[in-house]
């Protein structure tokens, strides 16, 4: 069973808010809305009973940014859908509903942990209520677990992308906590975008100790520097035109060559790079043909132009004199 009515916020249990994503933009763009059209999507409660006090408790399970939003906009009640069921089942019921907001993995994850280790669930039982297998369950349960505190609090702030939570500073906090740390504030004061953060971190991965220092006491200055070092190098690109890029090609090559040149010996007695050894000589042999008949034949590359080979002798002949008129 369930009702719709405006309810105080001052009485919705707001317990599932560590869960969620406040993103501000998102939370903004909400708040603008809901001023110029209204609440157009209820929030959703379980209303259980309290033993303790023997009165009814509202617990909000879906519209966390929507009671932001209202609250922003200095309103005291909310639209709200209540449901009179068990809170467990309330929560397993909002996995399965489809229309709704879609959830971050971190989201489902924090959920998901109040299901099996709030609320005593298993991870086969929250399965086959929310219609996922047990590996989903247990990727999304490990997903949070394997975050610290300070990363999953950044995540709900929206200060951190879950991308950036789970790819670069998860594994960075197992390597280095300390480095962690520093970055997280780094980026809280500086934001990097996702091609960015992950540019750094590609970079913090090859340097050495005492360059990794200052990688993470200013990651924004060292993604700078390294945009301005790509546009001295384009320009020098530019200014020195075609010819630079094939010089640098050629010396490349011929170093490649000379490099396996050098181990060739060892290569054949191993016996597994003999397939590869012959496709390479099929394209060394086609590209030494070519370069043959580019310097030591006729300059003039239209072949168009030049008579046949089967019918050279015929044309050189049909400029002769006749023999009659010789004679």
């Amino acid at each position: 069973m369930t009702t719709k009515d405006d309810i105080d916020l001052h009485r919705l249990d707001l317990r599932f808010a560590p869960a969620r994503r406040m993103v501000p933009c998102a939370v903004n763009a909400l708040a603008r809305s809901i001023e110029q059209h209204g609440q157009l999507v209820p929030c959703i409660a379980v209303r259980t009973a309290d033993t303790a006090t023997h009165s009814a408790e509202l617990i909000l399970i879906d519209g966390y940014r929507r009671i932001e939003a209202l609250r922003r906009l200095g309103r005291d009640t909310a639209r709200i859908e209540t449901w009179n069921c068990p809170l467990a089942e309330g929560l397993l019921s909002f996995f399965a509903r489809t229309g709704q907001r879609t959830l971050d993995a971190i989201e489902e994850g924090l959920l998901l942990r109040e299901l099996i280790q709030g609320l005593g669930l298993s991870q086969r039982e929250v399965a086959r209520q929310t219609g996922r297998d047990v590996s989903w369950v247990s990727r999304r349960l490990d997903l949070v677990c394997g975050l610290p505190d300070p990363l999953l609090q950044a995540v709900r702030e929206g200060t951190l992308s879950p991308w950036a939570a789970t790819r670069i500073l998860a594994p960075l906090a197992r390597a280095n906590t300390d480095h962690a740390s520093a970055v997280l504030d780094a980026l809280k004061a500086t934001p990097l975008s996702t091609r960015e953060l992950a540019l750094w971190f590609e970079h913090y991965q090859r340097s050495p100790r005492s360059v990794r220092d200052r990688l993470v006491a200013q990651p924004r200055l060292f993604i700078e520097s390294l945009a301005a070092a790509n546009e001295i190098r384009t320009a020098r690109h530019v200014r020195a035109g075609p010819e630079a890029q094939w010089e640098h090609d050629l010396r490349h090559l011929q170093a490649l060559i000379d490099r396996v040149h050098h181990v060739l010996p060892q290569m054949i007695e191993s016996h597994e790079f003999t397939e590869r050894l012959c496709r390479l000589r099929t394209v060394l042999a086609r590209f030494q043909n070519d370069l043959t008949r580019s310097l030591d034949h006729d300059p003039d590359r239209d072949s168009r132009s030049r008579p046949h080979p089967a019918c050279a002798e015929t044309q050189s002949a049909r400029h002769q004199p006749c023999a009659e008129v010789i004679a």
